[in-house]
């Protein structure tokens, strides 16, 4: 478990208790703002606008606020001048790190002229958006653009994995999204394509070859993308809105609350799914090949 410390301003704290309203948590400790629990992180502010993480991936969870002191982005020297305002295709994905659920990808076309209203929306950042608010915005942001979306539920993504490492996974599933949605707005043309970072983009372009219709003219690849361009802010928002959906419908199916994230509450529910069905049903809700699934077997046969 690690621990990181950063400090705030008083406004980004407030920004920092709104958003983790829902995960705050009843403790008294001295000088504190708020406790909160969200997955397998503990957060804890202070009113001196310390706010100490600690848990699995902290880091992560930190460098939200770390990289968020300022509204604006750092220009990136990689992108054209004035990509923001540009229309773009910007796809994401999410459920690549959670042990439970599907794996979800999403490319939105956002034209220069629909900006204004997905900004006015509130479209940002996914993880700046608690749930409530990522499954009230993800039909509104249907309605206005059009977008591809890939949905590989952990039945078939056991299936694949054996001869897909996650990466190339991942570059498929992109690019058939790229693929199909170019197709829908034809002949409407993207000025760029900006793909959230996940691998070095040799790598991307080297599993690409791999495709039967690969996209790849015009690509852009940037770490944290969604603050770049609200094409990738949708498309996030979109992906986290149909990753809850099918896990809630998976944990309904089951009769267990089945978390997000990879942690000892995902070790935990896995062990009951090996213990109320059998090892071989577990495929049907997890990502097999997550280390959590030999940990949960240990759990199971104590």
């Amino acid at each position: 478990m690690g621990t990181t410390v950063i400090k705030l301003t008083s406004q980004k704290l407030k920004e920092a208790r709104q958003y983790y309203a829902s995960y705050i948590k009843p403790r008294k400790i001295p000088y504190a703002s708020f406790f909160a629990k969200k997955d397998n992180i503990t957060i804890t502010a202070y009113n001196s606008g310390k706010i100490m993480f600690q848990g699995d991936n902290e880091e992560q969870e930190a460098s939200l606020w770390q990289n968020n002191q300022s509204n604006k982005p750092k220009k990136e020297r990689n992108l054209p001048e004035n990509f923001a305002q540009k229309s773009i295709i910007g796809s994401d994905e999410v459920g690549n790190g959670s042990y439970f659920g599907p794996l979800v990808v999403c490319a939105v076309y956002a034209s220069k002229n629909q900006l204004p209203t997905l900004k006015k929306l509130g479209v940002k950042d996914s993880k700046m958006l608690n749930d409530k608010q990522i499954l009230d915005l993800a039909p509104k942001i249907k309605e206005l653009v059009f977008y591809q979306e890939l949905v590989v539920m952990p039945q078939k993504y056991n299936q694949i994995q054996p001869d897909y490492n996650a990466v190339r996974m991942k570059v498929a599933l992109h690019n058939q999204c790229l693929h199909l949605l170019l197709e829908k707005i034809f002949p409407q043309q993207p000025e760029a394509i900006l793909i959230d970072q996940f691998a070095q983009e040799a790598t991307y372009r080297k599993y690409l070859k791999k495709e039967k219709n690969p996209v790849t003219q015009n690509l852009y690849f940037i770490t944290k993308g969604e603050q770049y361009h609200l094409a990738v802010a949708a498309a996030s928002i979109i992906c986290r809105a149909e990753f809850l959906q099918k896990l809630d419908q998976l944990s309904f199916e089951i009769g267990l609350t089945l978390p997000s994230g990879a942690g000892e509450k995902s070790d935990k529910q896995a062990a009951k799914i090996i213990k109320q069905a059998g090892v071989e049903s577990l495929g049907h809700y997890a990502k097999l090949h997550f280390k959590n699934t030999e940990k949960a077997k240990k759990i199971a046969n104590k």
